[in-house]
């Protein structure tokens, strides 16, 4: 059976990870699926590194365009992340629907499990300057547990590590064991697109096919169900 490489964010790894098995039954194509922070994949693939197929947040995708790394016209726009908080299923959730509420999480997590924003991770990026923006950076940084991916955040729930989360939702819905709280306030929201291309070189034919497939409507609906609009 023919392969295909796949390098994508971490932040639609539930919906491509459930779809990939459907392409390769339709079409034949094995998917083989390398999932990780926009910024770590975006380094690896400028230095060199092959795939057929990358998925990166809209800025990412857009700057690589612009440097001529894609078959032209290959962008497929696939969803919109937001970020939020999640806690262990079972345990009790804080009030984040205002930001007041948000700060009061914030100062009385006794831990947080966050994105390590030195590995790339749009939301642990955005986290670090949203503390900064609030001045509460020395108090809350202090509890943050940081993690390479949003799945590993989801996971230090799971496992009692942390006791709440906060990074994309949809990567805390694709990991049984965690309840999404909410999403971040309308004010200080952090909404990150992501699309997929085809680099230059690639396997041209399954690349199209599996975005392709990737953006049919039976998708589409695969990628709400994970909270990515």
């Amino acid at each position: 059976m023919a392969k295909i490489k796949v390098m994508s964010a971490g932040a639609v790894e539930g919906p491509v990870s459930e779809l990939a098995p459907e392409f390769t039954r339709a079409s034949g194509y094995e998917v083989e699926l390398h999932f990780n922070t926009v910024g770590a994949h975006k380094e690896r693939f400028v230095r060199g590194e092959t795939t057929d197929v990358i998925i990166l947040s809209f800025p990412a995708i857009e700057a690589l365009d612009k440097e001529g790394r894609f078959v032209a016209c290959s962008r497929a726009d696939l969803g919109r992340a937001s970020c939020g908080v999640a806690v262990r299923d079972g345990m009790m959730t804080p009030n984040i629907s205002t930001v007041e509420g948000f700060k009061r999480m914030l100062k009385f997590a006794v831990s947080i499990a966050a994105n390590d924003p030195a590995h790339g991770g749009s939301s642990g990026i955005y986290l670090a300057d949203l503390l900064k923006r609030m001045g509460l950076s020395d108090e809350v940084g202090p509890k943050l547990k940081l993690y390479k991916t949003g799945r590993d955040c989801a996971l230090a729930l799971v496992h009692g590590e942390a006791e709440v989360g906060i990074t994309f939702t949809s990567e805390f819905i694709a990991v049984p064991g965690t309840r999404v709280v909410g999403t971040f306030p309308k004010e200080i929201e952090y909404v990150n697109g992501y699309a997929g291309a085809t680099p230059k070189h690639a396997a041209l034919e399954p690349s199209k096919a599996f975005l392709s497939f990737l953006t049919s409507p039976t998708s589409k609906g695969c990628f709400k169900s994970f909270g990515l609009e």
